[in-house]
């Protein structure tokens, strides 16, 4: 069972808490808690697009394979190779279940960062008794391959082991928000309302990608004006924290919210400048700057037909 210090760290890692956990204190080298506490710390770090701040962490002659793998990952593709052997190397029978799930949670998100995704789902498709986090993550990225019903079946069988497990609960609010989920309320998408609302009142927690999930499903309801608060607040938490990293996603959802308003197109328009000014590589923008082009150049090659003459 982890310590208190421990739960405290992992939540704050799952429900995107990442400015805090950074600045949370490492134990002694003695204690448990050690080296689970680098590893999200470090984690935390790369959440916040700063690997020099995550290496920074870890001893330079550590010879963990977690906090090995941590470093790769910091690495980007420079640390694949590391991550493919060290995924050979907790084929041993002398690593815990821990440092066997860190090592391949890890390597998937590095290889989904490089686009390697067959390498990602076979890193956790083969492993043996899943925990929670590898089940999590595995969810997420069949998610983002459109195959939420296999998502889903993951998702039933891990929760069948451990209910209570808040990682693979913030993944089944993801979830609802492909599938609009009504949980027992009957409403859509409630299942990932109820659970960022109940997130949210823990006072021990300030994330803003909870208010950023709760605002987008509101904005599937229809709720625009609510949305608009959650969004309102979660640009607050992250100028507060003096966090970039997550703002490109704030400004993304309130132009759709402002977007969708009646009488708002000038906020829209302003706020999407702001978006493509400060956050160019945000997948929206790059996104419809993509559609843009293509437009135009269907445009160009497009030949007005001849005008229909009538014979006599």
């Amino acid at each position: 069972m982890d310590s208190s210090k421990l739960y405290y760290i992992k939540q704050q890692f799952v429900l995107g808490a990442y400015p805090a956990l950074t600045q949370v204190s490492v134990p002694d080298a003695s204690s448990p808690d050690y080296i689970p506490t680098l590893v999200y710390k470090a984690r935390a770090f790369l959440a916040l697009e700063d690997p020099n701040s995550a290496l920074a962490l870890i001893p330079e002659d550590s010879d963990h394979v977690a906090l090995r793998a941590v470093a790769a990952l910091a690495k980007g593709e420079e640390g694949l190779e590391v991550l493919r052997d060290l995924c050979v190397e907790i084929e041993g029978e002398e690593f815990s279940q821990w440092e066997v799930e860190m090592v391949q949670v890890l390597a998937a998100t590095a290889f989904m960062r490089a686009g390697e995704v067959e390498e990602a789902l076979e890193t956790l498709s083969g492993a043996e008794k899943a925990g929670d986090e590898t089940s999590a993550i595995l969810s997420q990225i069949y998610i983002s391959l459109s195959r939420p019903s296999v998502a889903q079946k993951i998702l039933e069988s891990a929760l069948k082991v451990d209910p209570d497990s808040l990682v693979l609960q913030q993944t089944e609010a993801v979830l609802s928000l492909v599938t609009a989920a009504q949980g027992l309320s009957g409403e859509p998408y409630s299942t990932a309302v109820s659970f960022y609302t109940e997130q949210l009142a823990n006072p021990s927690v300030s994330s803003a990608a909870l208010l950023i999930g709760r605002g987008v499903a509101r904005i599937m309801r229809g709720e625009l004006s609510a949305a608009r608060s959650d969004f309102e607040e979660a640009e607050s938490t992250l100028t507060r924290a003096q966090s970039k990293p997550g703002m490109g996603d704030v400004l993304a959802a309130m132009t759709v919210t402002a977007g969708l308003g009646s009488g708002k197109r000038g906020e829209a328009d302003e706020l999407w400048s702001r978006l493509c000014s400060e956050h160019p590589s945000h997948p929206m923008v790059i996104d419809l700057f993509a559609k843009a082009e293509l437009f135009d150049s269907c445009v160009a090659k497009f030949e007005l037909p001849p005008r229909a003459v009538a014979s006599a």
